[in-house]
């Protein structure tokens, strides 16, 4: 498990993180990205950052390239408003839960149709 410390700075890095990228990349090039979580090395010198973007797969594809190449620049924004010893060196990872889990209620939704009513 990790430290109070850690989850600290998970929190704040993902707040951090999110707000950059609201502020530098604009909706209209990258679309709606949300960051849904962030992964930070115990030494706190990477963090894999979990993100999700609203879109059909060609806006995802671009935005996540969008990501990568701006990824120098939002890590220096995030240092600067982030004190640390070290700003982590940011890895993009796009996070795929959110679509599985309205994929499985999708689903769900679907037997409950499809099977008849218990209670009749």
């Amino acid at each position: 498990m990790p430290s109070l410390r850690l989850l600290r700075v998970r929190e704040l890095l993902k707040r951090e993180i999110g707000e950059v990228i609201r502020r530098e990349l604009p909706v209209s090039e990258a679309g709606l990205v949300s960051v849904n979580d962030v992964d930070v090395a115990g030494d706190l010198h990477s963090a894999m950052v979990y993100i999700s973007i609203l879109g059909n797969a060609e806006q995802q594809k671009r935005s996540f390239s969008l990501l990568v190449r701006h990824r120098k620049r939002i890590q220096g924004l995030v240092g600067r408003a982030v004190v640390l010893k070290y700003t982590p060196t940011l890895r993009f990872v796009m996070d795929e839960s959110v679509a599985r889990g309205n994929r499985v209620l999708q689903i769900i939704e679907e037997l409950e149709k499809t099977m008849p009513a218990a209670s009749e």
